[in-house]
């Protein structure tokens, strides 16, 4: 079975001009889209890999050996789990969330400023992330198309620091791109969901 395109979860011009349509016309319709193409290509002839899920093909061993494979299918992932991060209803931590945040971090606050710095000074392409390590938060980058799945990190939340993600909307500044989205575009349910262990796989396909 092929792997699809998934929907966005809201409208692209739900964001205004935080993120434009233009942005999610090319950022989901055509960047994203080409992963999928892409994945399909690559595993159109491995029956051991027919039906398999994102993960699955992700951490296979066909996938370690072939760098291309990994890529596509680690990005359709990084992607699909991306867009379930944002809203453009502005949320704040609440529950346990909130508590773990702050026990983890002294506050929403030096978290999201702590993510900032992660995700602004991450060099060249790539992810800022908000994982769970034991009982506690954790942020860091992930380089490329890598992708917590493949490391046996929870992913709680992601940043896109990939250009094709701002360049549209932000140009270069992509200080801008990640305060923008962190102060007004986080959905903490979904981040809330992944702690109590209910989201993360929706980003997975089978």
């Amino acid at each position: 079975m092929s792997f699809l395109l998934p929907d966005l979860p809201y409208d692209t011009s739900a964001f205004g001009d935080l993120i434009s349509a233009e942005t999610f016309d090319y950022h989901h319709g055509k960047h994203h889209n080409a992963y999928v193409d892409k994945t399909n290509m690559l595993i159109a002839d491995d029956a051991a890999l027919t039906g398999a899920s994102l993960v699955e093909v992700i951490t296979a061993a066909k996938a370690q050996e072939n760098k291309g494979l990994f890529n596509n299918a680690a990005q359709i992932w990084n992607h699909s789990f991306y867009w379930k991060c944002l809203t453009p209803e502005q949320q704040a931590p609440t529950g346990k969330l909130k508590a773990v945040i702050d026990e983890s971090f002294g506050s929403h606050k030096d978290m999201v400023a702590k993510l900032k710095e992660e995700a602004v000074g991450h060099f060249a392409s790539g992810w800022a992330w908000l994982v769970l390590d034991g009982d506690r938060l954790k942020i860091t980058s992930l380089h490329d198309a890598d992708t917590p799945v493949a490391h046996d990190m929870k992913p709680l939340l992601t940043i896109d620091v990939w250009e094709h993600a701002y360049y549209i909307d932000y140009r270069n500044a992509r200080p801008n791109y990640v305060d923008a989205l962190l102060n007004k575009a986080i959905n903490w349910e979904f981040v809330a969901e992944n702690l109590d262990g209910n989201g993360a796989s929706r980003a997975d396909q089978n």
